[in-house]
């Protein structure tokens, strides 16, 4: 017999909130403009924010229909339930290619488990059918979790679920944000470094209004904007900005090494550059990345994090999720 347990998980960001405890009013992100044109084939985006240095800031981009088309703009909902009847017509299909002489076959849902037994008069044999249809069982519910854009994750207290895939994300809507990249390398100077370009986007980033969600484990992750879906709606959390800010940062440093760090209810990115002294680092295969946040409302520049996420990370508290 075998089972089949699915269980949702929603990325939080309630940390972020401890991390205005102390912040002065000036250091906190203001977007002072958002707007989004229609034109033909392509939809116009233009923002103006408070930087770090209390100073307007704007950028304009222009996305064609085709970017939405690269991955989807809003998250599926996880619902067990679903999820549970899709594998259980998968199974129910595998199990019609069986001979009823050959062996009897059960499938039973039951409180989000399916239950499958086999019974034929040659043990052998029903060992060999029921490995065959759990194997099934495990190929729909991977199917189901692609088709969904949601992959399987342990958090770091060990416990089992499934989450948005926020690699796969990224990957899929590098090319398509190539634009937005763009604009923000546009605005910076020509003897600029890399640094110059991650203060303007985080900067922007952390403007966008920040949405809340509750429960890490106990959602269905549809709290989850992908790129373009965040940047539609102007509203996001923790994890859409840093898949965001990721899509962003790989369109404009191809080859460089990045990584997700995951706290228990918190998201922030970490990039292989050289780090200056004062910068917060993490390491990754015996390699110094430097970290950022681009969550928000807190202006946090490029290099440094909370107290309250180094408390996390000095703790050990964390998971990495490298990007290719």
């Amino acid at each position: 017999m075998a089972d089949t347990y699915l269980t949702p998980l929603r990325y939080t960001c309630m940390l972020c909130f401890l991390l205005l405890q102390g912040v002065a009013p000036s250091a906190l992100a203001e977007q002072l403009n958002f707007q989004k044109t229609q034109k033909g084939d392509a939809t116009d985006y233009y923002y103006r924010w408070l930087d770090a240095d209390n100073e307007v800031q704007e950028i304009r981009f222009r996305l064609p229909h085709t970017a939405f088309k690269a991955a989807p703009t809003l998250q599926p909902n996880y619902k067990p339930s679903l999820a549970q009847r899709f594998v259980t017509v998968a199974l129910m299909k595998k199990a019609k290619t069986y001979d009823p002489k050959d062996a009897r076959i059960a499938i039973k849902n039951d409180n989000q488990r399916i239950h499958i037994e086999v019974r034929s008069q040659s043990e052998t044999r029903a060992d060999v059918i029921l490995e065959e249809l759990q194997a099934e069982q495990v190929r729909a519910f991977n199917a189901y979790l692609e088709q969904n854009y949601y992959v399987r994750f342990t958090t770091i207290f060990n416990q089992g679920a499934v989450k948005p895939d926020h690699l796969r994300y990224v990957e899929e809507t590098t090319k398509a944000l190539v634009p937005v990249s763009q604009s923000f390398y546009g605005k910076i100077r020509q003897d600029a470094d890399a640094r110059d370009y991650f203060d303007l986007l985080l900067g922007w980033i952390q403007s966008i209004p920040y949405d809340t969600l509750e429960d890490r484990v106990a959602s269905n992750g549809s709290g989850f904007a992908p790129p373009v879906g965040l940047l539609n709606q102007n509203l996001g959390d923790c994890d859409s900005k840093a898949v965001l800010t990721s899509a962003l940062v790989r369109a404009f440093l191809p080859t460089t090494d990045m990584a997700m760090v995951f706290l228990p209810n918190h998201a922030l990115l970490a990039v292989a550059l050289t780090p200056l002294i004062d910068d917060s680092t993490i390491q990754i295969d015996g390699r110094d990345f430097v970290l950022y946040d681009p969550t928000g409302p807190a202006l946090l520049p490029f290099g440094q994090v909370s107290e309250s996420t180094q408390r996390y990370l000095q703790t050990g508290r964390y998971q990495i999720e490298v990007i290719d």
